[in-house]
């Protein structure tokens, strides 16, 4: 799962959403290191990337990016998949998408200090171009994709990315929910975090 998703899986806790913003970028045991709860998040970012690569739909998701990205198809799934969240964000939280966005940011400013060097030097990026709010449009991902493929070893590939998510639309939606609904469930179960969302009408 990329950001957004780590985030929103955090529940309410601020601790918890700093080191599952972080989990990437903490190796081995460091995250002893930090405060509990914080470490709890790095620990649960960790449980959920195991979830997110066994689960057999996000495998149908990687096999479709996989002749524009191979080993790396993986990396693209989880962009895409913070857009289906961002996309239908009303459906999963209580709150907007932009105040969502816009308290993650005060967290990890306010906890600049602890913070891996890596993620201190791309946190005013994400915070100016509004990031996490950006996901929510699909035009927005290539421009995302982009970045990435010149800061990282991901392909050069963007283009046809976002060809394969207009033309498979419907399918990784549906993989998407499928997934994200037990991910949730997972989260919830076994690691007590509550995740507050919208009450579900039931038409009679």
């Amino acid at each position: 799962m990329n950001y957004l998703a780590h985030i929103y899986l955090s529940g309410n806790s601020d601790e918890i959403k700093l080191g599952n913003f972080i989990g990437d970028h903490v190796k081995g045991n460091k995250y002893l290191q930090y405060p509990d709860q914080v470490a709890f998040g790095i620990r649960m970012h960790r449980n959920i990337d195991s979830f997110t690569d066994q689960h057999d739909a996000v495998k149908v998701c990687t096999n479709l990016l996989k002749p524009g990205y191979g080993r790396y198809s993986g990396v693209v799934a989880d962009v895409f998949f913070d857009h289906f969240l961002a996309a239908n964000w009303n459906e999963y939280s209580v709150c907007t998408l932009r105040q969502f966005s816009r308290h993650a940011h005060a967290v990890f400013l306010s906890n600049f200090f602890l913070l891996p060097l890596q993620v201190k030097q791309f946190l005013p990026f994400l915070i100016q171009h509004k990031r996490l709010e950006s996901y929510a449009k699909s035009e927005n991902l290539f421009q995302v994709l982009e970045i990435m493929s010149r800061r990282t070893s991901l392909p050069e590939n963007s283009r046809w990315a976002v060809q394969i998510l207009h033309q498979e639309y419907d399918q990784f939606d549906a993989l998407f929910r499928s997934f994200f609904a037990e991910l949730t469930d997972y989260v919830e179960t076994d690691f007590g975090v509550r995740i507050l969302k919208p009450e579900k009408t039931i038409v009679i």
